[in-house]
């Protein structure tokens, strides 16, 4: 099993923590990694991505030109990635914000609404685990139980109370995850 994943947004988003915590989760299952973050120098709101390669089998290359999996957080990305996901694979977005909506028939486009179900829950910055939950119910990749111990490495430890916050969200994303069906513009449990 080799999973190829792309994650793209803005900086503050939680991109590229969203792609250790997988890389983390990753390697106590012991498999390969590959976490290859790309940011502009502006940071916070500027564009960030971050390629992960989960494999069973050594990973010959971090670079991709295609992958299994996009997920996307803001239009930038959208027009960027939506091409790069190979034929069969999942696009998971984040549709606030977009307003030029996928149109591949080829993949399986799924949308979670992070900011708003991050928002009810009462902190935006647990958006990312809004998303990582919904990803994880969709390509359950890795054991729900090494993510939280990813979420332990790379969360500083003064940040150790947020754990059973992030799990929450992690379960809110996984129960929010929308089918979208982009022929016909409409939206599927």
């Amino acid at each position: 099993m080799t999973e190829e994943i792309i994650i793209a947004g803005f900086g503050g988003q939680g991109v590229l923590s969203m792609g250790k915590i997988l890389a983390y989760s990753g390697i106590m299952q012991d498999q390969e990694v590959s976490w290859m973050p790309s940011y502009g120098p502006e940071m916070r709101g500027g564009t960030a991505n971050v390629t992960v390669i989960l494999s069973d089998e050594r990973i010959s290359s971090p670079y991709l030109q295609l992958f299994d999996t996009a997920i996307i957080l803001n239009q930038q990305s959208m027009d960027k990635f939506e091409k790069s996901v190979k034929p069969g694979g999942l696009l998971l977005y984040e549709p606030n914000g977009i307003h030029k909506h996928p149109t591949r028939t080829d993949i399986n486009i799924y949308q979670i609404e992070g900011n708003k179900i991050s928002t009810e829950m009462g902190n935006k910055k647990i958006f990312n685990m809004v998303v990582l939950g919904a990803y994880l119910k969709l390509k359950p990749i890795v054991n729900l139980k090494n993510v939280i111990e990813g979420l332990k490495k790379s969360l500083p430890e003064r940040y150790h109370h947020l754990i059973p916050l992030n799990e929450e969200a992690i379960t809110k994303g996984m129960e929010a995850t929308k089918a979208y069906i982009s022929k016909k513009h409409e939206y599927s449990n």
